[in-house]
């Protein structure tokens, strides 16, 4: 038999066409649609890049508002699905509890011809976050939360939930880019099995449940939840410099670090890290910053490891006062647009994706009748 070398996470393995976004390994640029995540995340609002992710082009001023209030009547959850939220237990993983959601959704409000994939994106990324943080605090306060909060655009809706009040604008902001630098980003984990489920035809809250079940793993969702609690074991730089120098001769792994789409850096590590800058600086308590700072140059002087996405995000979502435990749905409440833009674009020229393996198992053999087996202690394949 032939040997055949297998590219272990399909690792530069091409398995599709899109034009949704391009990470540029070559240049370490980041494009959704042709446009550079740079210029987006100066100059747009989330709600512009969710359209432009979904529709293939920016909004006009007259399709933004639309736009804005389409999700905007879109946030009051219907009551069974306020019950099952209620029963989920308080210690269950967020994204599990999204993953609960979006199915009960999917029941009470069904992929139909009237309401088709649009209409399904638009209402997850309105109601996601209603359930989110409706559940957060009834199970840590026994709250029932109003979630059609007037909140205009999704990053002061998610703070307004969070905290019951209007958000900061520094606040607003720095949560609005990092929705922007997560809302999509090529064929990820769980991009690519929403793109596996909607090939087989199935419907569209069922695409993005898997999505969120392969979100919901640790090498993947969790990242930046994992960044802060190992950034919060360090008092000072210098502390953490020693720490990590130990730790790169150990050669231990280490939360937010690498992002093999690209060659030297993330460009979006950048966006964040300034918006973390300002949050410390804002607060007058820059203590978790500088070690993050001093962190990220010695990875990068010593071993040539970039901080990720996941890196400074995790700044930010603490000094916004979000609990650790809600920083991995952050992803999902981001990456609705981005996941309906592939579900869609895997439908208008689907084939069933099914790859091949390579086996490895054992050569054909016999089959040895149950008496023989007992009598020489024969065991079928481990």
């Amino acid at each position: 038999m032939t040997a055949i070398t297998v590219p272990r996470g399909l690792d530069g393995v091409i398995v599709d066409e899109t034009r949704v976004s391009l990470p540029e390994k070559e240049t370490d640029r980041l494009y959704y649609r042709g446009y550079r995540i740079e210029e987006l995340a100066a100059h747009a609002d989330y709600e512009e890049v969710a359209f432009l992710v979904e529709r293939g082009e920016l909004p006009g001023s007259a399709e933004l508002e639309a736009w804005r209030a389409e999700q905007q009547g879109a946030r009051a959850l219907p009551p069974p699905l306020v019950s099952v939220l209620e029963r989920v237990p308080k210690d269950t993983h967020p994204l599990d509890v999204l993953r609960t959601g979006c199915s009960m959704l999917g029941n009470l409000e069904p992929e139909t011809k009237e309401r088709g994939l649009e209409a399904i994106g638009s209402r997850l990324s309105a109601c996601l976050p209603s359930m989110l943080f409706y559940w957060h605090h009834f199970h840590a306060s026994g709250k029932r939360i109003e979630t059609a909060t007037g909140e205009p655009g999704l990053a002061g809706h998610i703070l307004h939930l969070l905290h019951g009040k209007a958000p900061s604008e520094l606040a607003r902001r720095a949560i609005e880019v990092s929705l922007i630098t997560y809302a999509e980003h090529d064929f990820n984990a769980s991009t690519f099995a929403a793109r596996v489920a909607a090939s087989t035809l199935t419907d569209a809250h069922s695409a993005i449940v898997a999505a969120i079940c392969a979100l919901r793993g640790a090498l993947h969702g969790s990242a930046n939840a994992a960044v802060l609690r190992f950034l919060q074991r360090f008092d000072a730089p210098d502390a953490a410099e020693a720490a990590v120098r130990e730790m790169i001769a150990q050669k231990a792994r280490f939360p937010g670090f690498g992002q093999r789409a690209y060659s030297k850096s993330d460009p979006r590590n950048a966006i964040n890290r300034e918006w973390a800058r300002r949050l410390a600086d804002e607060s007058g308590n820059r203590k978790l910053y500088d070690v993050a700072e001093r962190i990220e140059s010695v990875l990068l002087r010593e071993r040539g490891m970039f901080a990720n996405l996941d890196y400074y995000t995790a700044l930010i979502y603490r000094d916004c006062g979000l609990p650790v435990a809600l920083f991995p749905p952050m992803f999902l409440l981001a990456r609705v647009c981005g996941l309906v833009a592939h579900i869609a674009e895997q439908r208008a020229n689907n084939r069933i994706i099914h790859p091949s393996s390579s086996y490895v198992g054992p050569a054909p053999r016999p089959y040895v009748p149950l008496a023989r087996r007992a009598a020489a202690g024969a065991r079928g394949p481990k």
